[in-house]
């Protein structure tokens, strides 16, 4: 099995504010069992800028995004000296992989590429890959989503079993602060999420769900748990914290391709009607849109959201964000009439991928 074990800025420190070497040490343990067995692993860990603050002493997380960067450039090298030293007692070998967005863009499919075969190739050898998302010139890490999608988007490239996702929540937990150890459908989790980012980190549990759902419609189980999580029994999909289970659907690569690689080039807003539809494998239709935002021309893709802001899809678009403004709304008779087509969809059901 190959696993991807995505790890936050928050469980690299003990509560005063420390770099937890145990905790380092206790997953340098589980993964050595690990691949003892035969599985395969890598980690997607944040924490470059926490380890920058203490490494110059700062005891708050900076607010400045430069700042941020600085710290990153300081901080990746202590972070990666810290996993080098702590792996190698197990007689592990470490491999540090920096990624920015720009690789999983359908455009820069060249760099996709390389970073693939790189990636397999430190698995091939045996060393365990420490990917993180290059703080110092990027930002959409250190300002939205603490790494949680970067460790979907490369566990979709390497074809992983298993993601992972150590939280200091421990799981999803329910409204008495319970974890709830089984969840079918990740949008019904929504409804438990509190609050958003702590400490060093940036993500907190809305995006870690987010996350989930972009994996679990790409057919990728999905355990949220806590540091004193048995690694072992994971590949058996035993967990202390919360399991996703995949959507069962099986998804075309030029699905996967638009849920994962293809950047939206705006948003269509839809009623709960056509929400509900889409779940059914419906197509959308003019008469579920209620508005559109950004530009973008027929052929494009966007993002599908409904009237809460909650992201349902992205499918490619029949009609242009003009096209659509005039007939949101309208029946199908009516856009045929308006704008001299015989299209019926906004995004017919083969070019939609419903989270």
């Amino acid at each position: 099995m190959r696993l991807v074990f995505k790890i936050g800025s928050n469980l690299l420190q003990t509560p005063e504010g420390d770099i937890d070497l145990r905790f380092v040490a206790y997953l340098a343990e589980g993964i050595k069992r690990l691949k003892n067995r035969g599985h395969e692993v890598v980690v997607v860990s944040s924490g470059a800028v926490l380890s920058g603050a203490k490494k110059l002493g700062l005891k708050k997380k900076p607010e400045d995004l430069v700042l941020k960067q600085a710290l990153s450039a300081v901080g990746q090298a202590y972070l990666m000296h810290l996993y080098d030293v702590v792996f190698s007692n197990y007689g592990l070998t470490v491999g540090q992989v920096l990624l920015t967005r720009d690789v999983f863009k359908k455009e820069n499919e060249d760099r996709f590429v390389n970073a693939k075969n790189t990636l397999e190739k430190l698995l091939g050898l045996g060393i365990v890959p420490v990917v993180n998302e290059n703080d110092a010139v990027a930002v959409s890490e250190l300002v939205f989503g603490d790494n949680d999608f970067l460790a979907v988007y490369v566990a979709f490239m390497l074809g992983a079993d298993l993601l992972v996702i150590f939280s200091t929540a421990g799981g999803l937990r329910d409204e008495e602060g319970r974890v709830i150890p089984t969840v079918e459908r990740v949008e019904e989790a929504f409804k438990f999420v509190k609050g958003t980012g702590t400490s060093f980190g940036t993500g907190g549990m809305r995006s870690k769900l987010e996350a989930t759902r972009l994996a679990t419609a790409l057919n990728l189980p999905v355990i949220i748990t806590g540091k004193e999580e048995d690694l072992e029994q994971l590949v058996e999909l035993k967990t202390k914290g919360t399991l996703f289970k995949p959507s069962g659907r099986k998804l075309r690569n030029a699905l996967k391709v638009i849920a994962t690689l293809e950047e939206p080039k705006g948003m269509v807003v839809v009623d709960a009607g056509a929400a509900e539809a889409l779940k059914k494998g419906k197509s959308l239709l003019p008469a579920g849109v209620l508005r559109v935002e950004g530009s973008f021309k027929r052929g494009d893709v966007v993002s599908v959201v409904r009237e809460d802001g909650l992201i349902i899809g992205k499918g490619r678009v029949n009609f242009s964000s003009e096209e659509l403004k005039k007939i949101k709304g309208l029946k199908t008779h009516e856009v045929r009439k308006l704008l001299k087509t015989s299209k019926d969809e906004v995004v017919h059901r083969d070019h939609l991928v419903v989270f």
